[in-house]
């Protein structure tokens, strides 16, 4: 099976590229892969930061409802996928850069949040539309980007906000067009290559250690009412009525 990604690595900079058309959203084995892919990064010598991008329509579009719509059962699979993606990136001795376009969703929403910088295109748009799928999951990520409040705005609500409003709350570095997000990914990740690699990675070790709370705890906090949803009729409804492109009946 082909990755849902490419890998190219120069100069010290490691440059993941999600690339699984139509919308990258990945299936509880992509999952797994992105984490393995990210995790080996993190202890090849010869990768001193990482920048997370992707091709298409947009960064990550979260998880493949069609999977969980033909088997609830990989509910548990595909959570264990997302936490080991969040860790990889939030727990990785290298910093982690994500550039980010158009949609970010669901497990994008969790690869932001888990990141040490963050760059977004003009076009770019965050939402967690899971209480819209009948799931949870990704408060504790969002809530590392968003105050408490914007959080349960975002939640309750399935709404989106835009880049600007993005950069506004300090979630995000710059707001640049999109043929320039890759370019302005590479320039900041320079500058971090020629820092010294045990320095930076002391840096993100204490600074990881200063955090409020522990994220991988707040998450598998989380993931325990995902696993609820999922025992509710509503939930297997959300997901049903989004494939067949209908207005949920509860």
């Amino acid at each position: 099976m082909s990755q849902p990604f490419k890998v190219t690595i120069e100069h010290g900079i490691a440059e993941m590229i999600l690339d699984h058309p139509p919308v990258n959203a990945f299936d509880s084995a992509g999952w797994f892969a992105i984490a393995d892919e990210i995790d080996a990064l993190g202890v090849n010598d010869e990768v001193r930061v990482i920048i997370v991008a992707a091709e298409g329509k947009g960064f990550c579009a979260g998880v493949d409802i069609k999977e969980l719509a033909a088997d609830s059962t990989k509910i548990v699979d595909v959570n264990k996928g997302n936490y080991e993606t969040f860790r990889a990136i939030h727990r990785n001795p290298k910093p982690v850069i994500m550039a980010l376009h158009s949609f970010v969703l669901g497990g994008g929403i969790g690869m932001a949040g888990a990141a040490d910088i963050i760059l977004c295109s003009e076009c770019a748009r965050f939402g967690v539309p899971e209480i819209d799928r009948g799931a949870m999951g990704g408060g504790a990520h969002l809530q590392r980007m968003f105050p408490v409040q914007k959080v349960r705005y975002m939640y309750f609500t399935g709404e989106f906000i835009d880049a600007q409003e993005a950069y506004r709350l300090g979630a995000v570095e710059r707001v640049v067009p999109r043929d320039e997000l890759l370019p302005t990914a590479r320039e900041i990740a320079g500058k971090i290559a020629e820092k010294s690699p045990a320095m930076v990675k002391l840096a993100k070790e204490a600074l990881t250690g200063i955090e409020d709370g522990n994220l991988e705890d707040k998450y598998r906090w989380e993931q325990g009412f995902t696993l609820e949803a999922y025992t509710v009729g509503d939930s297997q409804e959300s997901r049903e009525a989004f494939i067949e492109k209908r207005d949920a009946k509860f």
